[in-house]
């Protein structure tokens, strides 16, 4: 071949192996992310529980798109905003399954009381003449920022006028299962049963989709609401494809029949022959059922929420978390309303529901401290459906993220002159000494809510102003001749 037809030959073939050289060069740089989380001990509570000594996360919009040793996540990926956590705990947010978010404000009004007396005598007062839109977001902000500060990214909420309780959950940036209550008597937002399920209707399809909401119908319980009712209620939820909330078997001791119920059934077994015990159920408390009501709640998929404190305050009695869990059913955590419990703090859940069964079936190895916060996490997606998108740290789910200090003095001693981080003494640290305090930073759907103990998308001190002012109207309005 003459020399000059090889040289052009070779001139050709040089931009292409340039372009190859090329593409190698920018697949080897780091690729850049919205936030890294960077250099903490990683409590993954994916399927194999890992956790990884000294970890990072890298988060582009609202998801996670790596989780692995720090070394390696920052060879990949370079972060714009890079949230050191060095010598702090990274954990899933924590998931409060049941509440009655804006009841912070009757918090501590009636303490000490039988239920029947706590709700007759005063909570229903208190919201006939307190309960209004304004009222309702007082109450939520309080609850948000509270939850916020103890490292609760989601919630689960039935109440009224919901779609205000919506409005402040998106705006502070928490992701939320909200339930709009539907009863059979007058409610302060809907005082029939067909402008409650009118305004359901409208709740639902504004909010529908959203990243961090998720709509829901909410029957008060068995005993509020009707069997036909009930019966309506699965058949429009099927329709409209979301969820039901709804307070079942939520003590040892009978409850009349406000509307009715002549059935001596236990209330799963009521909602089964009705045909409204089915998948898209979330029943809070669960208290007094059978091995019967057991396997129903197993085989229709019932998400359960455990609220220890609440039912312990009440002396509603015990739930059979553990025979529940042995048959598979997904239990999760629940604080219940401020106003019986009284705070909203999963920590304290976390805690009471690994020492309640302990206790009750004398055994130190019945719900183990990992357990217990799998509850407050996985087991509590799963109690919600939402286990395909939060509960765990895994490339894909959705950045609800908690950075937690381990250097209290109640978290000291640990090993090696620092709190204890070998894998298995995280859960013990994490369950049985680590406070809502202790929370340092938030993250939900990859924006960071609270930094360093600041909160960023709520006012703390005009909500306490605004808390104060209520208490003060609240007392006001009960107060006896």
């Amino acid at each position: 071949m003459p020399i000059l037809m090889l040289l052009r030959s070779l001139a050709a073939l040089i931009p292409a192996a340039l372009a190859g050289w090329t593409s190698i060069a920018i697949a080897a740089s780091p690729v850049t992310v919205d936030t890294i989380i960077d250099g903490g001990i990683l409590v993954t509570m994916d399927a194999q529980r890992r956790v990884i000594q000294h970890g990072s996360i890298a988060i582009d919009k609202s998801r996670i798109v790596a989780i692995g040793e720090a070394a390696d996540v920052r060879a990949r990926y370079r972060g714009r905003n890079v949230l050191p956590a060095a010598g702090r705990l990274i954990i899933p947010g924590l998931i409060n399954g049941h509440s009655h978010v804006p009841m912070t404000l009757f918090r501590g009004l009636a303490d000490d009381l039988e239920v029947s007396d706590w709700l007759t005598q005063w909570i229903f007062p208190a919201e006939a003449r307190n309960v209004d839109e304004a009222f309702v977001r007082a109450g939520t902000r309080l609850g948000l920022a509270e939850m916020i500060r103890g490292g609760t990214t989601t919630f689960c909420d039935m109440y009224y006028f919901e779609d205000a309780i919506a409005e402040e959950t998106a705006k502070a940036g928490m992701r939320a299962v909200l339930g709009q209550t539907v009863l059979e008597f007058p409610a302060p937002d809907n005082k029939t049963w067909d402008a409650a399920l009118a305004y359901t209707g409208r709740f639902v399809k504004r909010w529908q989709g959203h990243p961090l909401i998720v709509p829901a119908i909410a029957p008060h319980a068995p005993y509020t609401v009707t069997a036909a009712h009930l019966q309506q209620v699965q058949a429009w939820s099927e329709q409209m494809k979301v969820p039901i909330l709804i307070h079942v078997a939520e003590t040892e001791f009978p409850v009349p029949p406000i509307v009715g119920r002549t059935s001596a059934r236990g209330d799963v077994a009521y909602l089964e022959s009705l045909g409204a015990l089915k998948g898209n159920l979330i029943a809070a408390h669960v208290v007094a059922l059978d091995d019967s009501e057991i396997k129903l709640l197993a085989k229709r998929g019932v998400g359960v929420v455990h609220n220890p404190t609440s039912n312990m305050k009440s002396a509603a009695g015990l739930s059979p978390v553990p025979r529940m869990q042995a048959a598979g059913v997904a239990v999760g955590l629940g604080t219940d309303g401020a106003a019986s419990n009284n705070d909203l703090d999963l920590w304290e859940e976390m805690n009471l529901a690994a020492l309640l069964h302990k206790h009750a079936t004398h055994s130190a190895r019945t719900l183990s401290a990992e357990q217990a916060f799998a509850m407050g996490t996985i087991e509590g997606a799963r109690a919600l459906h939402l286990d395909h998108e939060i509960g765990s740290l895994e490339v894909g789910k959705r950045a609800d993220i908690v950075v937690v200090d381990i250097d209290a003095l109640h978290q000291w001693p640990g090993d090696g002159g620092s709190p204890a981080v070998e894998a298995n003494a995280i859960y013990s640290l994490l369950v049985y000494a680590t406070k809502a305090s202790d929370v340092r930073t938030v993250l939900v759907d990859g924006r960071v809510l609270m930094r360093d103990r600041k909160l960023l998308t709520l006012d703390e001190a005009a909500i306490k102003r605004e808390a104060q002012a209520y208490r003060k109207k609240i007392r006001l309005s009960l107060a006896r001749p």
